[in-house]
C-alpha cells in the first residue's frame, strides 16, 4: 500500500467514454482516485453520485476525479447510463491497481470471508505523489472532505 509523500503507482486503464487513462499523462494535475467495491450497490452509488454532483467544484480546484472498481467496462456503462453520472470510471479487470493501491483485500462479511475492494480514495498532488489517503470510507461527508483536501493542496 502507498504511503502519503511516495509516488503514485501508475497505471494505463480504459476509461468511460472510450480511450484509456495513464496516470503519468496527467502530472501537473491533482488526480483524485476513489476505489469501490461494486458497480449499481447502494454505497457505491451514493458515493458515485456525489462525486458526480461536485465535479465541477472538483474541476474549478484544477483536480481530475476518477472512480475505479473491477468491474467491465459494459457493467460501468450501464452504471453511468442508470445514474446519468458524470463521473469518469477506470476498469481494473485484471486487479493489478486495485493490489498497487493495497485495496484489494480480505473482507468478513456474515462470518464469509472474501477477497474484494477495500472502499478507499486516494489524493495525488501535481507532483505524482500520495497527498493525502482515506481507508475504510464512510460515505456521508466523503466527498466534501475530498473536495475540502483539493482545495487545500
Amino acid at each position: 500500500m502507498p504511503e502519503i509523500s511516495e509516488q503514485a503507482p501508475d497505471f494505463t486503464l480504459p476509461v468511460t467514454g472510450g480511450g484509456a487513462v495513464t496516470l503519468s499523462d496527467l502530472r501537473g494535475t491533482p488526480v483524485v482516485l476513489f476505489f469501490y467495491p461494486r458497480d449499481d450497490t447502494p454505497g457505491c452509488t451514493t458515493e458515485s453520485i456525489g462525486f458526480s454532483a461536485n465535479l465541477s467544484d472538483f474541476e474549478a480546484a484544477g483536480a481530475k476525479v476518477f472512480g475505479i472498481s473491477r468491474d467491465t467496462m459494459a457493467k460501468h456503462d450501464k452504471f453511468v447510463a442508470k445514474h446519468a453520472l458524470t463521473v469518469p470510471l477506470l476498469s481494473d479487470e485484471e486487479g493489478s491497481v486495485t493490489e498497487a493501491y493495497g485495496v484489494w483485500v480480505e473482507k468478513n462479511m456474515y462470518g464469509k470471508k472474501s477477497m474484494g475492494i477495500e472502499r478507499a480514495t486516494y489524493l495525488i498532488g501535481a507532483d505524482g505523489k500520495i497527498a493525502q489517503v482515506w481507508r475504510k470510507v464512510k460515505v456521508p461527508g466523503h466527498v466534501e472532505a475530498v473536495l475540502e483536501a483539493v482545495r487545500a493542496l
